[in-house]
C-alpha cells in the first residue's frame, strides 16, 4: 500500500542512510583513497571549488594519493588547505605535483576511528527514526481527520516499521564494513 507519507518518509531515510555512507569515506583508513580529499576546497580566481576540479587526484599505490594540480601555482595552496584540513596528512610537493603518503594507523587510532564511526552509525540510526516518528504522527492526523480508516492506519505504520528496519540495517551493514577496513592491519 503506497502512501505520500511513506514514499517522502522512505526518500527521507535513503538520504539519511547515504549522508552517513558519505560522512564514513571522508574517515580515514590504512588505504588512499581519493574520496578522503572529497571535502577540500581551494581558492581558484576568487573562489572556494572542489580539490578535484582544480587538479587530478589518483591513487598509484595503496598509501599514496598523488595530487597533479593543472596549475602549478596552485600547489601551494592546495598544500595549506591539506594541512588545514582534519586529515592529520602532511603533503609533500616537488613543484609539480602533491604526495600524501598516508601513515599506517595506530591500533589506538584504530579504536579511536572505530568509536567515531560507530558514533556517527548511532547518529543516522536516530534520524532515520525520527522520520518513522514523524510518518506515525502525520498517520494519526489523517486517520483523525477521516483520510484513512484504523486499518489502513495500522497497515501503514507496519509498512513505515519495515522501510525503518530495512535502512536501520543498511547504516548497520556499512558500520560493519567500515569498522573491518579501520581494523584491517
Amino acid at each position: 500500500m503506497e502512501h505520500a507519507i511513506l514514499t517522502d518518509a522512505e526518500n527521507r531515510m535513503k538520504k539519511s542512510a547515504e549522508a552517513f555512507r558519505q560522512e564514513l569515506v571522508r574517515i580515514r583508513t590504512g588505504k588512499a583513497s581519493t574520496a578522503l580529499l572529497a571535502g577540500i576546497r581551494v581558492e581558484y580566481y576568487g573562489a572556494q571549488v572542489p580539490l578535484n576540479q582544480v587538479a587530478s587526484v589518483t591513487t598509484p599505490e595503496a598509501r599514496l594519493i598523488v595530487i597533479q594540480p593543472w596549475d602549478k601555482s596552485m600547489i601551494p595552496k592546495i598544500e595549506k588547505e591539506i594541512q588545514k584540513s582534519d586529515l592529520g596528512l602532511n603533503p609533500a610537493s616537488d613543484g609539480t605535483f602533491v604526495r600524501l603518503a598516508i601513515p599506517v594507523l595506530t591500533e589506538e587510532r584504530r579504536k579511536e576511528l572505530v568509536k567515531l564511526v560507530r558514533k556517527h552509525a548511532e547518529e543516522a540510526r536516530v534520524a532515520i527514526r525520527n522520520i518513522r516518528r514523524d510518518a506515525n504522527e502525520h498517520l494519526k492526523r489523517e486517520q483523525k481527520a477521516g483520510s484513512i480508516s484504523e486499518d489502513d492506519l495500522k497497515k501503514l505504520q507496519t509498512h513505515c516499521q519495515e522501510l525503518t528496519d530495512k535502512h536501520i540495517e543498511i547504516i548497520d551493514e556499512t558500520l560493519r564494513k567500515k569498522e573491518e577496513e579501520i581494523m584491517e592491519v
